[in-house]
Parts: C-alpha cells; sequence; structure tokens
C-alpha cells in the first residue's frame, strides 16, 4: 500500500483486508508523509495486528512509493493497493485462485463508488473498457493498480519501475504481458473510492500531447528493458 496523507479512509481500508490474510501474510504500507497523522492511524493498528509493517517513503511521488513499498513486500504474490478503497470480503481467495490456475498477474474489476461507498459505476471494466493486449494498453491503459496482483517471479521483470513514467500500474502490466500469463476477473472485488483527493481522480486530464509523449517514453522503457536489459 502507498500512503500519502491517508488518514481519512486508511483505517476502513485495512481493516477490509486484515480478515483475508493467513498468519504468513502482510501489508506493508509506505509512507510518503512520515511523521503525520497517517503514520499515528497505522502505528495504532500495528498493535493490533503484527503482519502490518510501517515503512516510509522517499517523499518523491506515487510511482516512487510504490516502488518503495514492493521493495518491502516479502511474499510469493504481491497485491497492490491504494490507501482509500475497501476490499470485498472474496477478493484474496478469487485472485489466489486465479494464481492456482496458472496466472503470472491478475486484474479484477471494481464497483466505483463516491466517497461514502455509494456505487456510481458498477463496472469499471466497462467504463475503461479494459481488454489484455500490449498494444491495446500502450494505447490506452487497462491497468489499475489497486485492482492488480502479481507473482514475485515477475520482479526481476518490473523492476526497478521507470522513474518518469506517469503511473506504475502500466509498468507492471506491459511487463506481465510480456513475461506473464494475465488473467481478467470480471467480478468486481473492491470499492474503489473516487474523491477530490484521488492521485488520479478530480486532476485535469492530460493533454493529447503529453499523453503521446509518454506513450513514446514508455514504449522506449520496454524496448529497453526487454531487449537491452536496462
Amino acid at each position: 500500500m502507498a500512503a500519502y496523507k491517508g488518514e481519512k479512509y486508511i483505517e476502513d481500508q485495512i481493516r477490509s483486508i486484515l480478515p483475508q490474510l493467513s498468519h504468513e501474510d502482510e501489508i506493508v504500507v509506505s509512507d510518503d508523509k512520515p511523521g503525520g497523522v497517517t503514520e499515528t492511524v497505522v502505528r495504532r493498528l500495528m498493535q493490533e495486528d503484527e503482519r502490518i509493517v510501517y515503512v516510509e517513503g522517499r517523499g518523491r511521488g506515487v510511482v516512487a512509493n510504490f516502488t518503495n513499498a514492493i521493495r518491502y513486500c516479502r511474499g510469493d504474490k504481491i497485491f497492490l493497493c491504494d490507501q482509500d478503497d475497501v476490499w470485498l470480503p472474496e477478493k484474496v481467495k478469487r485472485v489466489t485462485e486465479a494464481f492456482e490456475n496458472g496466472a503470472t498477474l491478475v486484474l479484477h474489476n471494481a464497483y466505483v463508488t463516491d466517497e461514502k461507498l455509494n456505487i456510481t459505476a458498477y463496472s469499471f471494466f466497462d467504463e475503461r473498457g479494459s481488454k489484455k493486449g500490449i498494444i491495446r494498453n500502450l494505447l490506452k491503459n487497462s491497468y489499475m493498480g489497486c485492482c492488480m496482483a502479481f507473482d514475485r517471479k515477475l520482479l526481476k521483470k518490473i523492476m526497478p519501475i521507470p522513474r518518469h513514467i506517469p503511473m506504475h500500474d502500466q509498468w507492471i502490466g506491459l511487463m506481465g504481458e510480456i513475461y506473464g500469463k494475465v488473467t481478467l476477473i470480471d467480478t468486481p472485488l473492491i470499492y474503489y473510492r473516487v474523491h477530490g483527493d484521488n492521485v488520479t481522480a478530480g486532476k485535469k486530464e492530460s493533454s493529447l500531447s503529453q499523453k503521446l509523449r509518454w506513450r513514446r517514453y514508455i514504449t522506449r522503457r520496454l524496448v529497453s528493458r526487454v531487449f537491452f536489459k536496462k
């Protein structure tokens, strides 16, 4: 979980995850603004459950913060997690079943909600037009980090995540497409909470020229990583 000023919703999120975990599992929270209320909330919850791990972020933004969180993960399967959503009770079970059936990376659907968890869209996949495919996801990204999980064996391909890409999830999804088997689960498994403080929600839409620059940059980085191991 990447956190930044997340004290408003983070406890609800953590409490939705813990009942689904085994004793060997963990929640790694990388806090990009340590010393604040978010740290206080997480450390209080740590006193209740030792499976919660708090680490300090580097204050370099969401991509670097997720990179930091991933580096501390010790499990064989890594679930990406936002600070403000709510996991539905069957999420871990359904995603684990997909891994048992051969998936390397899993992307599941989500209910889109407002800040009070009132559903505003019953399928993020339908809203986004989510599909598999390298070219398709270079042109229009289907991968949303809070709905993704991947096998640890992908780490050597994913890391380090290029510093200047717009978001980590597209990069991870594309590496999963190239080096593994991607499985899409059409069932919504989280409430994806949209509010004014989301990293991607409530912000001005990127210009077409900016999107084209990002796509060119990601394509160059993919070619460099796949063919030149850089």
